[in-house]
Parts: C-alpha cells; structure tokens; sequence
C-alpha cells in the first residue's frame, strides 16, 4: 500500500485528514511516527507558498510522497488578518483560547454584520523530483460575539456559520469535514492522490 506523509504534528488536523482521505488505499503516516522532528520554515507571505515549501522540504526529507497545508482565518474588519499568521497571531506559544480571545479582543467594538470571515486552506502534494501540486478550498462565514462548541480545534469555536445557525465547532464532525475549508481543498486534493497513486 503506498505512504503518504501528512505533515503535521498537530492531532487534531491529522486526525481530519485521516477522515477526509479515508476512500483512498493509502497508509496516512505523520512526521512524528516517521520519526521527523525537524521543522520547515514557514516565511512566505501566501498559505500556497508555505505549503508548498513544507511538502517539498518533507518530501525531499523522506522521500515519501507528501502532503502539507497551510491554512488561517481571514477577518475582512481586520483586513485580512490573522491571515498565514493565524497560528502566531497571539504570539509563537499562545493556546487555542488565548488566539481566540486574541482575535475577540481585536474585534470588540465591530458589530456582527461587519465581522465577515473566511477559513482559507492549501493543500499542496510533493514528490522528490517531481512537480508540486496544489489545491484549495475555503468556507465564508462569520466570527461570532463568543466562543461556543467543543468539536473543532483552533478558531472554530468563533466562527460562525449563518446557514447553520451554529459555529463549526458545534458541528457533527461528519458536516465540518464536508463544508470546511479543509474539506474542500482535501476532496480536490484526494483526487489528485488517486490518480498519482492509483489509489
């Protein structure tokens, strides 16, 4: 069965992709039960840039074929921000709730029909010596008055969806994989992992 390398070291996102890549012939292995600790940088200014530079340092690394994400909240209020620094808005150690409160606090005074957002996400597949190929998904909504929901990791419990009247964390995890911005850019990239793999 072929490998592919999620890079990730974060459970909740690989937990995902082994979900949303379930229907392929795959063995999902992380960096860490490859027994990689070291990390790719992460200096470009587009979530495309940063994924591909972690797959293509990956791949290169392992000589797996490899797939990596970047992915960050957009806030138009904020113009765009957090943006690829999503994970670091609140500082390089800050927890899922101080980035949240982080990102409440900067909103404040901006009423709900202004807090437009969207979840963007890349994903990118790398092979050594061959070309890197992307995709991309995203999902609209708004960020909520208050965190609400236990499903979900990072800015999930804000944000909200008007259609379903709830944040994403307080979504089935069978509907977020669906509709979200991972769920998207992971349906086109299962695709592409079909036909690189036979899979």
């Amino acid at each position: 069965m072929p490998r592919l390398l999620l890079a990730t070291t974060n459970k909740g996102k690989a937990a995902e992709y082994r979900d949303l890549l379930k229907g392929l012939d795959l063995e999902l292995i992380t960096l860490n039960q490859a027994g990689i600790s070291r990390e790719a940088e992460e200096d470009h200014n587009t979530f495309e840039g940063n994924a591909r530079s972690k797959a293509e340092f990956y791949a290169a690394l392992s000589g797996l074929l490899t797939l990596a994400d970047d992915s960050g909240l957009e806030v138009d209020a904020l113009g765009g921000e957090p943006g690829v620094r999503s994970s670091r808005y609140a500082g390089d150690n800050a927890t899922d709730p101080e980035r949240v409160n982080f990102l409440l606090n900067k909103l404040r005074d901006i009423p709900q029909d202004r807090r437009q957002a969207r979840f963007r996400c890349v994903i990118a597949i790398a092979q050594p010596g061959k070309l890197t190929q992307t995709t991309e998904g995203t999902c609209e909504g708004f960020i909520a008055l208050e965190p609400k929901g236990d499903n979900g990791f990072g800015y999930d419990p804000i944000f909200y969806l008007p259609d379903y009247n709830k944040t994403i964390a307080e979504l089935p995890p069978g509907i977020k994989n669906r509709i979200s911005h991972r769920g998207r850019a992971a349906a086109k990239a299962g695709h592409l992992l079909a036909v690189l793999t036979g899979a």
